[in-house]
């Protein structure tokens, strides 16, 4: 990777990590969400119409991504209502690579090198640590005999599934993106697609007293919307120029990062349990696609 992408990637892993804790900090959570998504939809309708179109043949790419990514909000949007940002995060985002990995091994008949075997092994112990890690961050075997008690069987479905959608829309994306002929107008057209669903359908169920939930979060929740889209935009950018293994595994240097603003900001008790999860599924990431 030159320079320049390596740059982009981190900058979206911080800008990434930046707007799930602002949807996570907003106490409507749905609202968070509903205003991220307008926002998206306004900045794709100013790309499009300054881009035009891509090429006939990343459409079929670009259906299919707008359609993973509301289902990724709708999963991630759960996710956050039911479970702690500095365990759901983390979760989400580990278990990505994973499910590439096991994708590849096992439906696609691609044999792992030892690293990389090893690499699965690191992150399926990481997942299964914050997994265990109890709401406060320490473990939950002194409550539940070692298992996630029932209560957060929810939250961890939603963040696993949250994880599985990612890995989804990135192999597609980075497929796509390379037959658009224009980066822009390859982002600008998914969100465009995508922005106004959960939209619409906030609004078919609460009617007129949506605008009333969004009042109070518009600031933060317009502002979380452009910021994800410069976070997906920068890693797509990055996609179109670089290999997509070492991309993916610098891009979860926002689990680190989210882990931090979990603990400083939220004052989640993140505990020695998170602590050693998290650095182990960040080290499984690297072992998996840095080899």
């Amino acid at each position: 990777m030159g320079a320049a992408v390596v740059a982009a990637v981190l900058a979206a892993a911080f800008l990434h990590a930046v707007w799930n804790a602002l949807a996570h900090n907003i106490r409507d959570t749905l609202a968070g969400f509903v205003l991220i998504c307008v926002a998206d939809t306004v900045c794709a309708a100013a790309i499009v119409a300054v881009v035009g179109l891509p090429a006939p043949r990343a459409w079929p790419f670009i259906v299919v991504s707008a359609v993973l990514e509301v289902l990724y909000f709708l999963a991630l949007l759960q996710a956050y209502r039911l479970g702690e940002f500095g365990q759901m995060y983390p979760i989400a985002r580990g278990t990505s690579p994973f499910v590439v990995a096991v994708v590849a091994t096992t439906v696609l008949g691609q044999a792992l090198a030892p690293a990389e075997l090893v690499g699965v092994l690191v992150i399926s112990a990481g997942l299964i640590g914050l997994a265990f890690a109890g709401p406060d961050g320490r473990s939950a075997s002194s409550r539940t005999g070692g298992l996630p008690g029932r209560a957060q069987l929810p939250a961890l479905a939603a963040a696993v599934g949250t994880g599985v959608l990612i890995a989804s829309y990135t192999i597609v994306d980075g497929v796509g993106v390379r037959r658009s002929g224009d980066v822009l107008a390859y982002i600008g057209w998914i969100f465009l697609l995508q922005g106004p669903v959960l939209p619409l359908l906030a609004l078919a169920r609460y009617g007129r007293a949506l605008p009333g939930r969004l009042r109070p979060f518009w600031i933060r929740g317009l502002a979380g919307g452009v910021i994800s889209m410069l976070a997906y935009g920068l890693v797509v950018w990055a996609q179109s120029r670089g290999a997509l293994a070492p991309i993916a595994a610098l891009r979860e240097v926002s689990i680190v990062i989210a882990t931090i603003i979990g603990t400083i900001i939220f004052k989640e008790r993140f505990g020695r349990v998170r602590l050693v999860a998290s650095i182990a599924v960040v080290a499984g990431i690297l072992l998996l696609n840095l080899t």
